[in-house]
């Protein structure tokens, strides 16, 4: 769905049982989601209002496709509400288990670095987020003290 990132389908994921709720909702509804805005919104409105995916919801229903909610246990709170952003290569582990972990702790992972981000996790060979974080100011920390935050 255009406008809508990895983040932000993780949070719908985890706020919608499955399409048909998604689909059911106004702008109003989905605005009301913290980190989507008038245009993601109507974005998701747009898509399930095309005759193309409707078909294609249609077609993978038929074929036995069936979208089980994603429920990941969120066992501290101790990153609600931050932000982390990743770069360079992590020896603990992958990016994905890395922004998995963050995830189950309450954080965020965007893309991105923008002036919302609260942490670039730099790894070896950090590539140009590391540069764009250092000029907006972005709180940069190394992978030790990316991996105490998690306990």
């Amino acid at each position: 769905i255009r406008h809508i990132g990895e983040q932000t389908s993780f949070d719908l994921a985890q706020h919608f049982v499955e399409f048909k709720k998604l689909e059911q909702n106004s702008m109003e509804i989905l605005m009301s989601l913290p980190d989507l805005g008038p245009i993601a919104s109507q974005s998701i409105i747009n898509w399930f209002r095309d005759g193309n995916n409707q078909r294609f919801l249609k077609r993978l229903e038929k074929s036995g496709v069936r979208v089980k909610r994603f429920f990941l246990s969120i066992k501290s709170q101790a990153l609600k509400g931050k932000s982390f952003v990743i770069t360079g290569v992590l020896k603990s582990m992958s990016r994905e288990r890395a922004k998995e972990k963050i995830k189950a702790l309450g954080g965020k992972t965007p893309v991105q670095i923008s002036k919302q981000t609260d942490f670039l996790v730099s790894g070896q060979n950090p590539g140009l987020k590391y540069d764009k974080a250092k000029e907006m100011g972005v709180k940069i920390i190394n992978e030790l003290e990316f991996l105490k935050m998690l306990k």
